[in-house]
């Protein structure tokens, strides 16, 4: 049987690509310091995965599974070595704790075979294969990279399956099980594969990827933060009752169009394909029984609001391609205004302004900064979103652009 290694059993890596590679007829072994999880898999060798949706639920056990322990060094790397392919969902900034192992597994394969190891990167980062080669490559020797650049595939992942952190009634008795959406598909890099790209069920390979990846930062992740910091100012617990707002789903979806016109004209594709996809994620934000939280989308607001990230990055996109990001900037208005509050500081133009020259790289002169500044007003004042859709269609009107 082929072997794969899925570095992290957290949500994604148990209730999507885990179970997505065992489906592919892969053993797969869990790498990961959660002792409880590490031991379970090895006691069960299978753990449940729940699929809800408008349509119902649906209920999965991915069998063929193991683990090891990450803090054992020796072992994981033995994994690594004679694994057929690895994939990594561990969070973007603990990404830096898992090279010691997979650098110690390369240098054990390198001594065992010639055969090329492609790495599938699923973590919300923007440009992964840079910054995960960047880790990788810090502590290897000439001759190392060398072989390292010859045999080993960084691939980027585009992973569009919402995972909710899970509640005690989502385990609904099991600790091992993970409730999620059923949506499948994984978009993968196809020019970053070393040797043949493996048949694995519902991943996509794509080229050039750089659209795939932007489409899912700049349409569902922006989409999906709107929607969560619009409906944690409106005192609201869930996303789906957050989109379920007349005002907060105008927002999110010109937030997402606007975004979406500014990907058909930066890659040339037709804004006909984006409208459809946006109107999916709009009834999967809704989904009644995945129970997502606006607390956990709109986490980490800092970097949310980064130069390139979904909602700076989107709205910079938007003005290179000459569309007014209004609905954007409203967003990232309730952003800024987020991270105020978690941060202890007063509401005031005089913070929101420095962070967003702090955390965004926007002078307070900026075209944009001016108009998260001026959505930034209705938050400051706690006034209704009626009146920050009212806001956005000034900004628009100014902009000579029409009204939505």
């Amino acid at each position: 049987m082929k072997k794969a290694v899925m570095y992290g059993g957290g949500n994604i890596g148990r209730g999507f690509i885990g179970a997505m590679l065992s489906n592919s007829g892969y053993h797969v072994t869990f790498i990961d310091i959660a002792e409880n999880v590490v031991n379970a898999l090895n006691e069960r060798g299978e753990y449940p995965v729940r699929l809800v949706s408008e349509k119902g639920i649906e209920e999965l056990t991915v069998s063929n599974v193991s683990a090891v322990n990450g803090n054992d060094t020796e072992e994981a790397a033995k994994t690594i070595a004679e694994c057929d392919i690895l994939a990594t969902s561990v969070g973007a900034r603990i990404l830096k704790f898992i090279v010691p192992n997979i650098v110690a597994g390369l240098r054990l394969r390198w001594q065992q075979t010639e055969r090329p190891l492609n790495i599938l990167i699923c973590e919300n980062l923007n440009d992964a294969d840079k910054v995960f080669y960047g880790l990788l490559t810090a502590p290897l020797t000439e001759e190392e990279k060398k072989l390292f650049d010859e045999r080993v595939g960084l691939v980027e992942c585009s992973v569009g399956r919402m995972v909710p952190v899970q509640t005690e009634a989502m385990k609904d008795g099991d600790e091992m099980r993970v409730c999620t959406e059923p949506y499948p598909y994984l978009p993968v890099d196809a020019a970053a594969f070393k040797g043949d790209i493996p048949e694995i069920k519902n991943m996509i390979p794509a080229s050039p990827f750089d659209y795939y990846v932007k489409r899912k930062l700049f349409l569902h992740n922006l989409g999906h933060a709107v929607c969560a910091y619009l409906g944690g100012y409106t005192g609201r617990k869930y996303i789906r009752q957050s989109i379920g707002d007349a005002d907060v789903f105008a927002l999110t979806q010109n937030a997402m169009l606007e975004s979406a016109q500014a990907l058909a004209k930066k890659y040339g594709v037709a804004l006909g394909e984006l409208v459809p996809h946006i109107d999916d994620l709009l009834i999967r934000f809704g989904n009644e029984i995945l129970l997502d939280t606006c607390q956990r989308v709109g986490g980490d607001p800092a970097r949310k609001l980064g130069e390139t990230d979904r909602l700076i990055g989107a709205a910079k996109l938007c003005m290179e391609q000459g569309i007014t990001p209004a609905n954007i900037a409203a967003g990232a208005a309730g952003a800024v205004y987020r991270y105020i509050n978690e941060n202890g500081l007063e509401q005031t133009d005089e913070n929101a302004a420095k962070v967003l020259g702090e955390i965004s790289g926007l002078s307070s002169g900026d075209k944009l900064s001016v108009m998260i500044m001026r959505c930034y007003g209705i938050f400051r004042e706690g006034e209704a979103l009626s009146a920050l859709r009212m806001t956005v269609r000034k900004l628009r009107a100014e902009n000579a652009e029409p009204a939505v």
